[in-house]
């Protein structure tokens, strides 16, 4: 006699808590061996195929591609012990696509008959959280029919019973993956072995810990809510009565008010990096040639090129070749959007503090035009006559703080922008230029950017391509 297991997407490790389900390798009636894989999931970290530990015939698979499913919801159901025959009836029934199909089971089988020759020696292909290597053989009674579900699911999350003072709720206790743990008066809902080892480490006890998950289940952001919280009890009991965290007036100290220019620079200074996972590479390059450059630009009569100018048109030709960072992140619809237009953002430093005017359209602009137009904006910035248009709706900042005499940055994202590039200062230093060793004219780049649009070949791409062509400006002819 068949026995239906059901197979529930198991703990993926890393404290992540759910999966997509990209494709399903097996079909509702195909019959799959122990430690088969049956489903292809996306998580967080990679993509992964998760073996199923029973063997037998596919009764139900539940959710479709694209369906997102949380740690502890069934995949599949499996009849252990049946024959092809036996369920094919069953595997065509309706809603049994992609659904909840339900399998009648008459009886609990004879004892040590439960899943013969399948799983009964263990499963060999184990992830973090489950496994059956080891582990003794547990029951479980399939109710007749869908509709009946969800009063299983509510048994199984009952209040626990008492029998020979050991507490249980339905299931096997014990410390084995993928079932509550009798801790204690309750049982404990735990499947992560990470969970239970961080709890250890901690001293802390899972009996007073709230589960997120389904039907309970202690989930790791749960355990380390709790350590945080037993901390700063332990802390506040520490404190002698009657002092506080935040310190009184020191004689003699300034306090100035984060308002105006300066609050609105902290809020998104802190924003940005509450919301933006940024990482950051830097090259040095030898920008002897691009000095020599501006310096041929600059002829009598003509109107003045300045180096920033430069700068920014290198910028907008790498974008071109990295429309990928001429972006924001959209974290209501959970998209990445591509702009098409490049309107370039260039830190000033006025009295009133920092600002970030924005050249519109920078990428069908010229060399002269844009040190026009970044003329024109300093200007207005150092008067505080900017608009805010002119401060605003930036795709890309170019950052150069080399103007304070240092050598290099990690800057903090304009938030939403998704990169920055940095310029330091351009200092006359040890260089080997071709085949020998000469004083040539350095200058460090950073490029920071966001880590969602993006990953570190075309962040390092975009960077190489910026200092081959401050190495090499005759190679911006190439985008012209």
């Amino acid at each position: 006699m068949a026995v239906v297991r059901e197979f529930t997407l198991p703990d993926l490790g890393e404290g992540l808590t759910e999966a997509v389900i990209v494709q399903w390798l097996v079909e509702v009636g195909e019959v799959v061996a122990v430690d088969q894989p049956v489903v292809e999931v996306e998580t967080a970290k990679a993509m992964v195929e998760v073996p199923c530990p029973y063997g037998g015939v596919v009764t139900a698979r539940f959710g479709a591609a694209g369906t997102e499913v949380p740690v502890g919801a069934p995949l599949v159901t499996v009849a252990v012990g049946a024959a092809p025959e036996d369920s094919a009836g069953r595997g065509s029934a309706p809603g049994s696509a992609n659904g909840s199909a339900s399998v009648t089971v008459p009886a609990d089988p004879a004892p040590g008959a439960e899943g013969a020759g399948t799983d009964a020696a263990g499963s060999g292909n184990v992830l973090v959280g489950y496994g059956t290597s080891g582990v003794a053989a547990r029951r479980r009674r399939i109710l007749p029919s869908a509709a009946e579900a969800p009063a299983r699911r509510s048994a199984t999350s009952a209040p626990p019973t008492t029998t020979n003072g050991t507490a249980t709720n339905g299931t096997a206790t014990g410390d084995a993956p993928g079932t509550a743990v009798a801790d204690g008066p309750r049982t404990v809902a735990v499947i992560s072995p990470l969970v239970r080892r961080i709890a250890r480490e901690h001293d802390l006890d899972l009996r007073e810990v709230r589960g997120s998950g389904r039907d309970g289940l202690i989930l790791r952001t749960d355990v380390e809510s709790a350590v945080r919280a037993l901390g700063e009890r332990q802390s506040a009991a520490a404190r002698p009565a009657g002092t506080t965290d935040a310190a009184g007036p020191v004689p003699g100290e300034e306090r100035i008010p984060l308002k105006g220019l300066r609050g609105a620079a902290a809020e998104k200074f802190s924003r940005s990096r509450r919301e933006i996972p940024d990482a950051t590479c830097w090259v040095d390059a030898d920008a002897t040639d691009l000095l020599a450059t501006r310096r041929a630009m600059n002829v009598p009569g003509a109107p003045k090129v300045s180096l920033l100018a430069l700068l920014a048109r290198i910028c907008t030709a790498a974008l071109a070749r990295y429309p990928e960072l001429n972006a924001t992140v959209d974290t209501t619809a959970q998209e990445i959007v591509r702009l098409p237009a490049v309107h370039l953002g260039f830190a000033a430093q006025t009295d009133r503090g920092l600002v970030v005017p924005v050249v519109r359209d920078a990428q069908g602009r010229t060399v002269e035009q844009l040190s026009a137009e970044i003329a024109r904006l300093t200007d207005a910035a150092r008067a505080g006559k900017l608009s805010p248009a002119e401060l605003s709706r930036g795709t890309f900042t170019l950052n150069n703080y080399g103007v304070f005499g240092v050598d290099g940055s990690t800057p903090i994202l304009n938030h939403p922008e998704a990169a920055m590039l940095g310029v330091g200062r351009i200092a006359a230093k040890p260089w080997v230029h071709e085949g020998e060793l000469a004083v040539r004219e350095v200058v460090q780049l950073s490029f920071t950017f966001d880590h969602r649009v993006c990953d570190g070949g075309i962040a390092g791409g975009f960077l190489r391509y910026v200092a081959d062509c401050v190495e090499q400006p005759a190679l911006l002819l190439r985008s012209l």
